[in-house]
């Protein structure tokens, strides 16, 4: 699990909240009311894992303020950063947090450091086609699967005894080096060792969901909310003798699902300073009701009032909720 996740597992801000499915949004949460002085044009550029809740976010407020204009490009998280220090967007969307090098480029130029808000979370998933003889798997299996320190498999070595399977080469697909999610997994699953060269890289997460579903003996990674009903999302055991826990809200709340993380959007902020209307009313949106629905929507899970508070004051945004 992410250790920002366990950080507030351990504190008590996410363990102490009991979820059922589907989530719902923390009530605590305020509807959020048009202000005035709002004009503009509000850029985002980062995480293809995002693109859809970005979307929603964007559409949203604009609905609200008309006036407003939107653009949105989803390339890979790793385009986030240069886009915050070029100036080319006011958010940059990431499925993983900023390295130590993006954040030191970034703070060369601007003297401070750029500032992470806790968007929602996501449970990156372990997809096979629906008709997988397969319903779970472990930690050490996916690395063995995915990195090159494992051997090439088949769905035997998976334990799969069913004739028309069990001899078949597992067929993996996975994110380009773009992208957060590749990342994420590279260090969460594989333990920082590099992928087979057998994994066939797609250019977004709906796209490596999509080789799945089409691909009979397939396996991918990509977030939750890219799932559709022609693929089913594995059980995770952290070791052979753990439980099998299945990606749900409940289970990333509570700390139980190994693979669960943040959905970050990045802000150049300076610290003491007021921030703008319309990148302020913006912010407001995402950490409101409405804002949380979409993250709902769009298969995530939304964050609690408390983590909404503590990141809107670390923005001078002073929260009356």
């Amino acid at each position: 699990m992410n250790s920002v996740l366990m950080g507030l597992v351990a504190s008590g801000t996410i363990a102490s909240i009991t979820m059922a499915a589907p989530p719902v949004v923390d009530s605590a949460l305020p509807t959020y009311k048009v202000a005035e002085g709002v004009s503009g044009s509000v850029k985002s550029v980062g995480s293809d894992t995002m693109n859809n809740i970005m979307t929603h976010w964007q559409e949203e407020f604009k609905k609200l303020y008309p006036a407003v204009q939107t653009s949105l490009e989803g390339k890979g998280s790793s385009t986030a950063p240069p886009a915050l220090i070029e100036g080319q967007a006011q958010f940059g969307p990431m499925s993983r947090p900023m390295k130590g090098d993006e954040i030191d480029k970034f703070e060369k130029k601007f003297g401070y450091k750029p500032t992470a808000l806790r968007t929602g979370i996501d449970a990156l998933a372990i997809f096979v086609h629906k008709d997988a003889p397969v319903s779970e798997i472990t930690m050490e299996q996916a690395k063995a699967i995915f990195s090159v320190e494992g051997k090439d498999m088949t769905w035997g070595d998976l334990g799969v005894t069913n004739a028309e399977w069990a001899s078949k080469p597992v067929s993996l697909y996975g994110r380009n080096s773009a992208s957060g999610t590749y990342g994420y997994f590279k260090e969460h699953v594989l333990g920082k060792k590099d992928y087979k060269p057998t994994v066939k890289e797609q250019p977004g997460s709906s796209a490596v969901v999509q080789a799945v579903a089409t691909d009979k003996f397939g396996m991918g990674y990509s977030g939750i909310g890219y799932k559709t009903a022609d693929v089913k999302a594995l059980k995770i055991k952290k070791d052979a003798k753990s439980p099998a826990v299945e990606p749900s809200a409940e289970n990333c709340y509570d700390g139980s699902y190994p693979i669960a993380r943040f959905l970050l959007v990045y802000v150049n902020h300076k610290p003491g300073t007021q921030m703008e209307p319309l990148r302020a009313e913006f912010t407001r949106m995402i950490f409101s009701k409405q804002g949380q629905e979409a993250v709902i929507k769009d298969g995530y899970i939304p964050v609690t009032a408390d983590i909404a508070r503590e990141d809107l004051k670390a923005l001078g945004l002073n929260p009356t909720f």
